[in-house]
């Protein structure tokens, strides 16, 4: 018989981990759980203050944002010249993707591929700003670009 593992967070000795209780041959769960040894992330929240979430990782450094334009994908360069055309404006995302000729939802997909990029060779950075919806005039997630990053990204689309 096939079992599941039974995920439950536990605290140790040595910090928050995780337990598994591994599945029994007959069906049941173990009742000694399995220590992974996995710590939880420390995963910024947005700022409350501002509405921008996690202000500290737009880039500002125009080195740094024309590195990230050259190495991601031609469907994120698509996404950031769309930005770079309407500095200083946070738009929604369904704006933005109409604005590009886009269909729903391409920019959430988009910004999901280049998440392993962003954390792998820019710390977790990006070249564009992000508002939480709690504070967001559309009530949904909006992002847009500064002026100075968008003027690095133009001059980066240019042969």
């Amino acid at each position: 018989m096939l079992g599941v593992l039974v995920l439950q967070a536990a605290s140790f000795p040595e910090g928050t981990g995780l337990a598994v209780y591994p599945p029994l041959p007959w069906g049941g769960r173990g009742s000694r759980p399995i220590t992974l040894g996995l710590q939880p992330m420390s995963a910024k929240t947005c700022s409350s203050t501002l509405g921008e979430c996690v202000p500290e990782n737009a880039m500002s450094d125009p080195d740094e944002i024309a590195r990230f334009y050259d190495r991601c994908s031609d469907l994120m360069r698509e996404l950031l010249d769309g930005l770079a055309g309407a500095p200083g404006q946070p738009r929604p995302f369904p704006e933005i993707e109409d604005g590009i000729g886009w269909p729903k939802r391409r920019i959430a997909s988009v910004l999901g591929g280049v998440c392993h990029l962003r954390r792998m060779e820019f710390d977790g950075r990006r070249p564009y700003h992000f508002h939480e919806p709690k504070t967001a005039a559309s009530r949904r997630w909006e992002i847009w670009m500064d002026v100075d990053q968008a003027r690095v990204v133009r001059a980066e689309q240019q042969p």
